[in-house]
């Protein structure tokens, strides 16, 4: 299924090369922009249905996603797994469950990411429900990054093994490739 799900991604841009700087700081030659993805009903319904499939035997009440990314793919999947669907977003840059949104005591959830690398917006995710004292049943997403790192169970619909580079000792850097930091946080081209 890796396979094809990079396909998709591939297809809709969703998985772009090049040279560019990641979150971490570290330099990559591919970067994962699944809002490229979202532009494609058709293909974000095919990959929801896959993630809600491969979440079917986990008992669960809700899906919550981090906000910006995932918080498409998030409602996708509830969709298709015919669960409720709530998100968390920054708010002074602090991860918050917002809009009136609240879970009960022991509420069984799956939380959805786009993209896990180092889990960090999912900690932060887990920190924003903490008071609500929900289980947490699994962490889903579409491609995971993490090689096994993040201490987490990690249900993905692909597992990609990034090649990534120290900027000192970046090939691409050396290569005279321009470099790119897309994503939410920070876009746009970066002279080193």
């Amino acid at each position: 299924m890796d396979n094809d799900i990079l396909e998709i991604l591939e297809k809709t841009e969703g998985l772009l090369k090049g040279h560019f700087c990641l979150t971490s700081g570290l330099h990559s030659d591919e970067y994962f922009q699944c809002a490229k993805l979202y532009q494609y009903p058709e293909q974000t319904e095919k990959i929801g249905k896959l993630l809600a499939k491969k979440l079917k035997e986990i008992d669960f009440d809700t899906i919550i996603a981090p906000a910006v990314g995932a918080v498409i793919i998030g409602y996708e999947t509830a969709k298709q797994a015919q669960k409720r669907n709530l998100f968390v977003e920054r708010k002074d840059n602090v991860m918050q469950l917002r809009r009136g949104y609240k879970l009960t005591k022991g509420e069984k959830v799956v939380i959805v990411e786009d993209v896990i690398t180092t889990a960090k917006t999912i900690k932060e995710t887990i920190e924003a429900i903490k008071e609500f004292e929900p289980q947490i049943q699994a962490i889903g997403c579409i491609v995971d990054r993490s090689c096994g790192k993040t201490g987490l169970n990690i249900i993905s619909l692909a597992q990609v093994t990034p090649q990534t580079y120290e900027p000192e000792n970046c090939p691409l850097c050396k290569a005279k490739i321009p470099i790119e930091k897309p994503g939410s946080r920070q876009e746009g081209k970066i002279n080193d």
